[in-house]
């Protein structure tokens, strides 16, 4: 059985930052915390359809909140058991916690939102009982 061709496409630093979005500076400190293990085509980093792979599994779970070190051990998870067995209990727990954090940055910033409306109607009110006009930066 044959893999794709692009399981056997191999990507200079340049091109995988400019696909993924990302700078080569990050991909190399990804590489740092030994979470990209690029081989080495001379002097020149070649990073393959895993590599590829796993930065976009990286960017996805920076994206969605999490921290470096739960990433990383999730995707040493993967590295230990290709079935995902162990990986998505811990996969769900994370995104559990995530959702939770979520909800409640959610509520925090509903409450602040409504103080702060609160506290722009008690100023107009305040403006409109001295007889100062709200400029039009004002009603933004």
């Amino acid at each position: 059985m044959s893999r794709p061709r692009d399981a056997e496409r191999l990507s200079s630093i340049t091109e995988l930052s400019e696909e993924l979005g990302v700078t080569p500076r990050a991909v190399r400190f990804y590489e740092s915390r030994g979470m990209l293990k690029p081989q080495r085509a001379g002097t020149n980093r070649v990073y393959n359809y895993r590599d590829r792979a796993r930065l976009q599994i990286i960017l996805r779970g920076k994206r969605l909140g999490f921290s470096l070190s739960l990433i990383q051990e999730y995707l040493e998870l993967y590295d230990a058991d290709p079935s995902r067995k162990s990986q998505l209990p811990k996969l769900l727990k994370g995104a559990r916690q995530r959702i939770g954090e979520l909800e409640s940055q959610r509520q925090d910033l509903e409450l602040t939102l409504e103080e702060l409306r609160d506290v722009e109607q008690q100023t107009l009110d305040a403006m409109r009982r001295l007889g100062v006009a709200p400029s039009t930066e004002d009603a933004k």
